[in-house]
């Protein structure tokens, strides 16, 4: 489904991402983890086209994408949630919610869609005519990537749900991208929390300093030595 190979990018004259590659397959759960400043959100960044890449090649359902407007690849079907959540503070829940599904022109498909979120998230339901900024951190992270599934992306690319979130707020967060998961949602998740991440994901990529260093299916991953150490404080 996504392929990205050899990709450079940064900001301005700062390079962030050196020869960056990494697959996705459709219902694949992915995670690109790391520390902080080790590049993961500029790599999502370039996939969704905020950031322009340097070189190397992005291909989307068979398709290159690199340099196309973000618009027109979330249109395409990537849904990019980013670390800021970009929702409307001053809307309703359920407005914010509709807003995720305007290219929907179906009001009995933008039904099944609510109807849908609300049982992945009934909190979502019981706050759906509560204003967006006065929900806590949270409730606001499940509501931007609910939006973000309203639109039907064929891939949900996910920046750091959990941060900021106390431990019990992050289990609900990842409990509820389990369940897309295991919904059939294909998902790129960018995390610093490492072990919850290799708990749920199918496979990751560990990006450091801009490059990926190791890859493989998370169960091994966990088992790694250098990552057990690095991430994970153990021997």
């Amino acid at each position: 489904m996504l392929e990205v190979n050899g990709l450079q990018a940064g900001y301005d004259q700062l390079q962030v991402l050196w020869d960056v590659s990494l697959s996705v397959k459709e219902g694949e759960f992915v995670a690109l983890i790391g520390s902080n400043g080790a590049g993961k959100t500029t790599t999502l960044r370039a996939i969704a086209g905020v950031i322009m890449p340097q070189s190397g090649d992005i291909n989307f359902l068979g398709k290159s994408i690199s340099g196309i407007p973000a618009h027109l690849i979330n249109q395409g079907g990537i849904s990019f949630i980013t670390e800021e959540l970009n929702l409307f503070e001053g809307m309703s829940v359920g407005d914010n919610l509709l807003l995720g599904a305007y290219h929907c022109r179906d009001n009995g498909r933008v039904r099944q869609l609510l109807a849908q979120i609300f049982d992945l998230f009934p909190i979502l339901k019981e706050r759906k005519k509560q204003l967006a900024g006065t929900l806590s951190g949270g409730e606001r992270r499940m509501l931007a990537v609910a939006r973000g599934i309203m639109s039907e992306p064929r891939l949900l690319m996910v920046d750091e749900p959990s941060l900021g979130l106390a431990p019990k707020v992050v289990m609900d967060v990842f409990k509820a991208l389990k369940a897309l998961h295991e919904r059939g949602v294909t998902l790129l998740l960018v995390e610093q929390n490492v072990t919850n991440t290799l708990q749920i994901a199918d496979k990751a990529y560990v990006l450091e300093q801009g490059r990926i260093i190791l890859q493989g299916p998370s169960a091994e991953l966990l088992q790694n030595d250098y990552l057990r150490e690095t991430y994970l404080g153990r021997r």
